[in-house]
């Protein structure tokens, strides 16, 4: 028997229930996970409204992000054994497997041994984050040296990652926040510059740090209406990533600034790189080449247990973190 948290009718963070259940032993090429910590990600809570890119077959479980001990494991997994310390990667449906729970059945292509240096706090505040990001900044965009990454919702643990990955590859990483209560906070963990975009002027600020060029590259998972300034802001057939769709408001196609700058809108998905071998491959190196280094440090902002997650997702919708929220078990 294991707690696990489902949800039996879409809606707010109350609809999340811990039950007591009985969990299989790990199928064909699945791995169990005894689970120390789990990593919150707005993924989730979209997937809990009903507001996601698939939608929940109720009564449903959710979570991709976990890190803890393998328990067993199942037929024809040979790369990991009772008792590794490993973590989990997006790369499946959360119609198909979820890891709120004291106990996770997981697809062994979705599970890693992280560095021993990391606490399972920090393990669960991975692949998500740092995936998302480098498929973006580096699979795709081909970031380099000196160029200018404009990063809206700079504050969420993906934002905070695509930070420290513009930094890694050299570029100029632009922090985008609504308020200046941010601001030094985002400075701490490298952002090079930081814009209140509702107490500052958008485009012009960007004009202004980078001489008038714009950046090349924008990293937005918000949509809606700003679209419009992100375009103006970005330079000369620079490429928009719409990763996300936060905004509740309609995002209308900058038609004008498109055709005259010639941009590329380019929607974007983790699952981009965690569902294509080669991709996943490239990614998991050079994360964990960053994480070994020092250079990726995952940033916690807070914890809850397991028995607070209602409140947990609450606070993940209140805005308030810098970072990843995590749940321990």
């Amino acid at each position: 028997m294991s707690r696990v948290v489902r949800f039996h009718q879409t809606g707010g963070p109350e609809v999340l229930q811990i039950a007591d259940e009985l969990v299989a032993t790990p199928g064909k090429g699945e791995v169990q996970i005894k689970v120390h910590a789990i990593g919150l990600n707005r993924a989730e809570v979209m997937f809990r409204n009903g507001q996601y890119l698939e939608a929940p077959q109720l009564p449903a479980r959710l979570g991709y992000e976990a890190a803890g001990i393998v328990n067993a494991v199942g037929e024809d997994v040979t790369e990991f054994k009772i008792g590794d310390a490993v973590s989990t990667i997006p790369a499946f449906s959360q119609n198909q497997y979820g890891v709120y729970g004291e106990l996770a059945n997981v697809p062994a292509f979705a599970v890693v041994k992280h560095p021993p240096s990391l606490s399972w706090s920090e393990a669960s505040a991975i692949w998500m984050q740092y995936m998302t990001a480098y498929g973006a900044l580096v699979e795709f965009a081909y970031t380099k040296v000196g160029e200018f990454v404009l990063i809206p919702a700079a504050s969420s643990s993906v934002g905070v990652a695509a930070i420290e990955i513009a930094n890694l590859l050299g570029a100029v990483p632009i922090a985008l926040t609504r308020f200046g209560a941010k601001r030094q906070s985002l400075l701490d963990v490298g952002a090079k510059h930081v814009i209140a975009i509702e107490e500052q002027d958008l485009v012009a600020e960007v004009s202004r740090i980078t001489a008038g060029k714009g950046a090349r590259v924008v990293f937005d998972p918000v949509g809606g209406p700003t679209i419009a300034k992100l375009a103006e802001a970005t330079a000369q057939s620079g490429i928009i990533f719409q990763y996300g769709a936060l905004s509740k408001d309609p995002t209308p196609l900058p038609l004008f600034p498109v055709l005259a700058k010639q941009l590329t809108i380019r929607g974007y998905t983790l699952f981009e790189i965690s569902t294509h071998p080669e991709r996943m491959a490239r990614a998991k190196d050079f994360i964990l080449q960053g994480l070994t280094e020092g250079k990726l440090k995952p940033l916690v902002a807070k914890t809850f247990p397991l028995g607070q997650i209602v409140e947990a997702h609450r606070y993940m919708e209140s805005n308030q973190h810098i970072g990843k929220i995590v749940v321990t078990v």
